[in-house]
């Protein structure tokens, strides 16, 4: 590991970390913040998956979580949204919603991608097996969240592997990208089209299929562009509806798709998180 920034930020720390990703077959960097406690002893740990476009530094910088992260004794991870760097493939067309910065948090099937597309191994295993090891962190207390794409990650990654993570928080997700235009597009190039193959991939489709023992909490912007075309949270509260799993779905007047939203109401999230990892 090289560690590229350490910041001094409400007592605690803010890294920037960059190492070699054996799933992903590059260079890959993350951003952690070590709150104060950590001098003291392991802390517990909430996961930030970022959306499309979006590295590790966004979230970092816009999301104003350290305040409230260091008062509560939580680190926060964030990752980069897709592997990066010389041969790694992106869209043929330079478009912003596939490839580079848009990585879904899947394995890749189909090459050119399935080399180092290889993101949902990375932040599930490769990551915490890495940060445990080398910093004073509580694995068995994680929690996860995201935004939009990085929304539909950690709901799918916390539906797959309820044993690993406490709590699942998520603003704006992609609910059901086999139902939407962002989520067909990067799930056919990165799983081709057998679309059988998509549903270990789609929050409303595991839900429909194994249910989930934890409640889930979700933040929607009402003025969010994206949000009947491609979020489309409504069908999420249909599925837990159906299968009887708690939602609490805010329907927030006035909010876009932005950091400002986030950083509006990151404090409830983090404070959410905490109440399940004491």
């Amino acid at each position: 590991m090289e560690i590229l920034e350490d910041v001094r930020c409400f007592d605690g720390r803010q890294l920037r970390i960059k190492h070699y990703s054996s799933r992903c077959q590059c260079e890959m960097v993350f951003s952690l913040f070590l709150p104060p406690q950590a001098e003291q002893g392991a802390v517990p740990l909430v996961w930030w998956l970022s959306g499309l476009t979006c590295t590790d530094q966004n979230f970092v910088t816009k999301a104003g979580a350290q305040r409230v992260a260091a008062e509560l004794g939580l680190a926060l991870v964030a990752p980069d949204t897709s592997p990066r760097g010389d041969g790694v493939a992106d869209d043929p067309d330079g478009a912003w919603d596939f490839g580079l910065g848009a990585g879904f948090y899947v394995n890749a099937t189909q090459q050119p991608y399935a080399t180092h597309y290889r993101m949902y191994d990375y932040v599930q295993q490769e990551l915490p097996a890495l940060i445990g090891a080398e910093f004073p962190l509580d694995m068995s207390r994680q929690s996860i969240m995201g935004h939009s794409m990085g929304g539909h990650g950690a709901l799918t990654l916390a539906l797959k592997n309820p044993q690993q993570y406490k709590s699942v928080s998520a603003f704006a997700p992609i609910c059901a990208p086999m139902q939407c235009p962002w989520g067909e597009k990067a799930l056919t190039g990165y799983l081709g089209e057998d679309r059988a193959l998509w549903l270990e991939y789609d929050a409303v489709a595991l839900l429909e299929q194994n249910g989930f023992d934890k409640p889930i909490l979700v933040d929607q912007g009402l003025a969010d562009n994206f949000l009947h075309g491609q979020l489309k949270p409504e069908l999420l509260q249909n599925a837990c509806d159906n299968t009887g799993v708690s939602l609490t779905l805010n329907r927030r007047e006035g909010y876009d798709h932005s950091y400002y939203f986030i950083a509006s109401f990151m404090e409830s999230h983090l404070r959410y998180h905490r109440g399940f990892l004491q």
